[in-house]
């Protein structure tokens, strides 16, 4: 009788892991069309050329999309705890990590959720070179 709690747990645990999985193999589906892609809890983000596709993950695939291109974002700011902060000198951690795209037209920003701050800053620092290459072809 004492194991059955102990069972029980496995089983959720199990059935928790299968459930990641799925996500995971609907994800790696999705980000197969596109150039560059990320995955975590929070959201997936891909990049395809100049246009940027986010959502949020789930067993039967990304769920939210919403699309945008780089040739519409006027900057890129890395938010932690809603503070913006320098991608060169990124704190160690923080709770909520987000790259903040701040829009043109109309003026708006898209705000995409990261888990870890040296992923956000990765991505922050490619789109930044991509957005850069954009403004010296106009």
């Amino acid at each position: 009788l004492m194991w059955f709690p102990l069972l029980g747990f496995f089983i959720w645990l199990a059935w928790l892991g299968w459930y990641e999985y799925q996500k995971v193999e609907a994800y790696r589906k999705w980000a197969e069309e596109f150039d560059r892609a990320k995955y975590d809890i929070y959201a997936v983000l891909a990049q395809k050329d100049s246009d940027l596709t986010w959502g949020k993950p789930t067993s039967k695939g990304p769920i939210n999309l919403q699309t945008f291109s780089l040739k519409d974002v006027e900057s890129i700011r890395l938010l932690v705890d809603s503070k913006v902060v320098e991608l060169e000198t990124p704190p160690s951690k923080g709770k909520t990590i987000e790259l903040e795209f701040i829009l043109s037209e109309p003026a708006t920003s898209v705000q995409v959720p990261f888990t870890e701050i040296p992923l956000a800053v990765k991505w922050g620092n490619f789109l930044q070179q991509k957005l850069q290459e954009i403004g010296n072809r106009a």
